[in-house]
């Protein structure tokens, strides 16, 4: 079987931790408030697909540095070149992008992003592509897109967003490009919860080790079927919930459960 030590990857273009099984993403240019470049969107896609084979990580923590989530792509290693490059390098450049959230939401471990600060253009996109989210009260959340001449339709928000706060709400955020904040989000239904500044990892952190003690199998089953549901009928989803169901129902962490209830224990999940 392929598996992987994630605690023993060492990436060039953000920080990377794993700790209690689960791995933690940091966006470290503080000084630009945590912007992408052509080299983190590949080394990124690169990371979240291997995390498939890692046997150490069950759940995924994704923040940045300073008081900021990120800023989208970098103006100046990005933009400026975007604006040079024919059809052949901008789809090259717009493909590898959504792999990169593909490979978020294809990854089995759940992803929790600790927002604080600007979060806008691809940052934005990063929260959202993610299972659950935090935000600091300073947290400010835009698609910026139509501010430099773009289309809202940018790394799969027109099909994830309104699926997280609805088709209106989405349209007016993906349309105007204006920041949302912190309490919008919350209330829409975006944001699992506010907290302050320096509870945002702890929380983030707690969420997502919860998370690992738990069935991990069964987690990923569930992160699958969230996400592959969005395009079946009610009956593909019902057989492809008692096909994942059934699968299951054979692994050690259900009779873990089933023996913890009869004893009156709290089961202690193998993730299996």
């Amino acid at each position: 079987m392929y598996k992987l030590k994630a605690a023993e990857w060492r990436p060039q273009h953000f920080k990377w931790e794993v700790k209690d099984r689960v791995g933690i993403v940091t966006l470290n240019r503080p000084d630009r408030k945590n912007p992408l470049t052509f080299d983190s969107y590949a080394e990124l896609r690169d990371h979240f697909h291997k995390l498939q084979y890692a046997e150490d990580v069950r759940t995924v923590v994704f923040t940045g540095e300073g008081g900021n989530f990120c800023s989208g792509g970098d103006v100046h290693e990005i933009i400026g070149p975007l604006t040079k490059m024919d059809m052949t390098g901008l789809l090259a450049f717009t493909r590898m992008t959504g792999n990169f959230i593909k490979e978020m939401r294809n990854c089995p471990q759940p992803i929790i992003a600790a927002v604080d600060g600007i979060c806008v253009g691809a940052g934005a996109i990063v929260a959202m592509a993610s299972d659950f989210r935090y935000a600091t009260p300073a947290a400010k959340t835009g698609f910026l897109f139509t501010k430099v001449g773009l289309a809202g339709c940018d790394m799969g928000a027109c099909s994830i967003l309104p699926r997280i706060i609805g088709q209106g709400r989405a349209s007016e955020l993906l349309y105007t490009g204006r920041m949302m904040s912190a309490e919008e989000g919350q209330a829409w239904g975006y944001f699992n919860g506010i907290v302050a500044a320096d509870k945002l990892m702890d929380t983030a952190f707690n969420m997502a080790k919860s998370l690992a003690d738990g069935p991990a199998f069964a987690h990923s089953v569930t992160k699958k079927c969230l996400h592959q549901e969005w395009n079946q009928s009610i009956e593909q989803a019902l057989e492809t919930e008692a096909e994942a169901q059934a699968i299951c129902m054979q692994t050690e962490d259900f009779k873990i459960a089933y023996h913890a209830f009869v004893a009156k224990a709290k089961p202690a999940f193998v993730g299996n």
